[in-house]
């Protein structure tokens, strides 16, 4: 059950787990929102965000709080499993790694040319239908128009791209030694501009009409007004834009798999992709609500889901419960323990090395923020919500690509 909490409108499956204070208080600052449809429920992988925390849905009615959507609209978690077994792996992935770095650009990169997928067949034309929708309805949107000069040649170029932070591309083993390819990707640079726009906007908008807010990037747009509607379809679009994304990533990462193994990798199943920074228009409670999870999956009775850990630690596939007091919700993933400043301070090289033992994976300055301590135990967040979810699969690293 939830832990008790002295905020009336707050559930908090947070039992075993520490939430630092920081993140309490921006809790407290949401739930003391007049937009609120309903009580707020954090996740237990919460931890301090913009404006809001990271592992919290927020259901309000009509407005959506853009900051707490974020900038990365649509970042989310695919994976599937292949026919690959453990056994048929080499002693040593890094050529394997070099590969799959060289066919998909990472950080800032982006492909030199707007990639076609060239899988072939109806999966191949239903991909390449989908790019031509984004790029139909990009057309016409109209939040862009508030953007100024912008480099939308650059939009194609990145999709099946990773970007950059805690975005990765993994090679897991379950239990059972059958390989998984798992990533995590969001909408790139368009989605971060998307997201920044809306920001900037509804705290115009919070100031225009002096609305006291305990944080400025509380700041809602309505329903009704034209910002809102703007916000909408260019949050709608981003979010398939993201979903696509990792779709593409995907046929690239399952192309050198078959290039690297000189054979047919089969798909031994239909890929599990959601998304964890999103809102969406749903019925709760007989209302109808804008549900915003910021850093949570949807986990409706049956649904499948992810829960990432981090490098050198497990990650899990997840069927949801449907539990109605976390609006059919879950965590994203482990959860942030310290921040990435702070873990640059407190470990080396040397721990990174240590701690991902094991995992062909980079083992430089550049990702020791990334290290599994800078995490909170993902076992243990996985306890605080077993009446969210059942584990379906556990998986173990061997590989992974970092941004």
């Amino acid at each position: 059950m939830p832990r008790t909490n002295t905020m009336d409108n707050v559930r908090m499956w947070t039992q075993g787990v520490p939430v630092e204070e920081a993140a309490v208080q921006q809790i407290r600052n949401i739930a003391s929102l007049p937009i609120l449809g309903g009580h707020v429920a954090i996740m237990p992988d919460v931890h301090v965000g913009k404006g809001a925390t990271v592992g919290a849905v927020i259901p309000t009615r009509g407005a959506i709080i853009p900051a707490a959507v974020g900038v990365d609209i649509g970042c989310g978690m695919v994976a599937l499993r292949t026919t690959l077994k453990a056994s048929d792996l080499p002693d040593s992935l890094a050529t394997l790694r070099a590969q799959i770095e060289g066919d998909i650009p990472v950080g800032f990169t982006a492909h030199r040319q707007p990639l076609r997928p060239q899988g072939g067949g109806a999966t191949g034309d239903l991909l390449q239908r989908r790019i031509e929708s984004l790029a139909g309805r990009y057309a016409s949107l109209r939040i862009m128009l508030r953007v100024g000069k912008y480099d939308s040649e650059r939009v194609w170029r990145q999709l099946g791209t990773l970007g950059g932070g805690n975005h990765f591309i993994e090679l897991s083993l379950d239990e059972e030694q059958t390989v998984w390819v798992m990533l995590h990707s969001g909408s790139r640079n368009v989605g971060n501009t998307i997201g920044e726009v809306a920001i900037a906007t509804a705290r115009r908008i919070a100031e225009r009409e002096q609305r006291q807010l305990p944080d400025r990037d509380l700041a809602w747009l309505s329903a009704g007004t034209a910002e809102f509607d703007e916000y909408v379809e260019g949050l709608n679009w981003a979010q398939d834009y993201a979903a696509l994304n990792r779709d593409l990533m995907l046929e690239l990462v399952v192309r050198a798999l078959q290039q690297f193994f000189r054979c047919d990798v089969v798909v031994r199943d239909v890929a599990v992709n959601c998304h964890h920074n999103y809102a969406s228009l749903e019925e709760h409670f007989g209302d109808a609500l804008w549900v915003t999870r910021k850093g949570a999956v949807s986990a409706r009775s049956g649904q499948l889901g992810i829960i990432p850990g981090s490098m050198g630690t497990r990650s899990f596939i997840v069927r949801g419960k449907g539990n109605p007091a976390a609006y059919h919700s879950c965590s994203h993933g482990a959860g942030r323990k310290m921040s990435r400043s702070e873990a640059k301070r407190r470990f080396t090289r040397a721990d990174l090395a240590q701690q991902t033992a094991g995992v062909e994976c980079r083992k430089d300055a550049g990702v020791v923020d990334e290290l599994p301590a800078a995490y909170k135990d993902v076992d243990a967040v996985l306890l605080a919500q077993r009446d969210l979810v059942d584990v379906v699969h556990s998986l173990k690293q061997v590989l992974c690509v970092k941004g």
